[in-house]
């Protein structure tokens, strides 16, 4: 029996870049008719249970969604095992997954911006230091990247 899909969305705290990667994903897969379960954890305990940054709750408001619910966690081993596919926002996170990645986790581990043909290996930029127009750019990698990992889960599955 194939496994349901499923994909955890990474980042340090959990507040900005993977609550909105979480957000944009959910949103593709709708578009895409993709029946996925979604979540996003940080690999940092600093924010645990907090809500995302503010700058990252106005931005998800700007393009239609409510991410006021959502609440900071920590990427588990079990994570592993639960998730299909670990997709983190950039190269020390990624790093940190491939770590702490047990020997039987099942979850295919991947950079967001992997799955965008021509950003191959590029990072989703942390706006936390930054502007509201940090918080822009990084909504925009982060809606592209979740588009492509959507039309490539509906082809690949």
């Amino acid at each position: 029996m194939k496994r349901r899909l499923s994909v955890l969305f990474v980042c340090m705290g959990n507040i900005c870049r993977s609550p909105l990667a979480e957000a944009a994903f959910r949103q593709a897969a709708a578009r895409h008719g993709l029946d996925v379960h979604v979540d996003s954890a940080g690999t940092g305990n600093w924010h645990v249970g907090d809500p995302p940054d503010r700058r990252a709750r106005a931005m998800a408001r700007q393009n239609g969604i409510d991410i006021d619910r959502y609440r900071a966690r920590v990427v588990t081993e079990r994570d592993f095992h639960d998730f299909t596919h670990v997709i983190a926002m950039d190269h020390a996170n990624l790093e940190h997954l491939s770590r702490m990645r047990p020997a039987d986790g099942v979850a295919e581990l991947s950079l967001l911006l992997d799955h965008v043909a021509h950003r191959k290996g590029a990072a989703v930029v942390d706006p936390y230091y930054g502007t509201a127009e940090d918080f822009a750019i990084t909504w925009r990698d982060v809606s592209e990247g979740a588009e492509a990992l959507a039309l490539h889960l509906k082809t690949c599955g």
